[in-house]
């Protein structure tokens, strides 16, 4: 065989077999006597009978074709990775089979989120933060009124004086309040 195949060729011209084969049975193409495509000659000969609105654009800027951006590669490789699927091989060569996975993966949690949000079982995350902090503050300022509401019955009972009582008291309560206020976090 001199020349190519059709499906050689077609991979060579990133087109399908059976657009090769109708530009085959149109002219399009210079064939050999044993029936193989000179691929130099038919693509000139492409070249100048295709209409220039009908041609492919190869990928590139000035193809229209946008390029995918890093951030949405690395999505894709990480909503995979989540899933314990292969991400993207190095480089960026995401296939769209890896993209299309990571889009249906990523159309199921949006769907069980939405589920769970509709049952109940979510909250609003501003909405959770705004009552911890009340109920926080709350807590701060009843540790905060108790020695003012205590300090005399204490007193009353150990027979001390009601001003350094409160005074010991609320000394302590600011410094627990104040421990309380640097939390250590443990890892582990």
């Amino acid at each position: 065989m001199k020349g190519m195949s059709e499906r050689q060729y077609a991979a060579r011209i990133g087109m399908s077999r059976g657009a090769v084969q109708k530009a085959k049975a149109a002219g399009r193409l210079v064939l050999h006597a044993d029936g193989s495509i000179d691929p130099d000659a038919s693509d000139k000969r492409r070249a100048a009978m295709t209409d220039p609105s009908k041609r492919r654009r190869a990928p590139g800027p000035a193809s229209g074709v946008k390029a995918v951006p890093e951030a949405a590669v690395a999505a894709v490789g990480d909503t995979l990775k989540e899933q314990g699927m292969a991400g993207p091989a190095p480089g960026g060569n995401t296939t769209f089979l890896q993209a299309k996975t990571a889009h249906e993966v990523l159309k199921a949690q949006e769907r069980r989120l939405r589920l769970s949000k509709l049952k109940g079982e979510l909250v609003d995350r501003d909405r959770a933060t705004a009552l911890i902090f009340r109920l926080a503050r709350e807590e701060r300022d009843a540790w905060v009124n108790w020695p003012a509401r205590v300090a005399a019955l204490m007193a009353a009972e150990l027979g001390a004086e009601t001003a350094v009582m409160q005074k010991v008291l609320e000394t302590h309560v600011r410094a627990h309040l104040e421990e309380l206020a640097q939390p250590t976090i443990v890892l582990g």
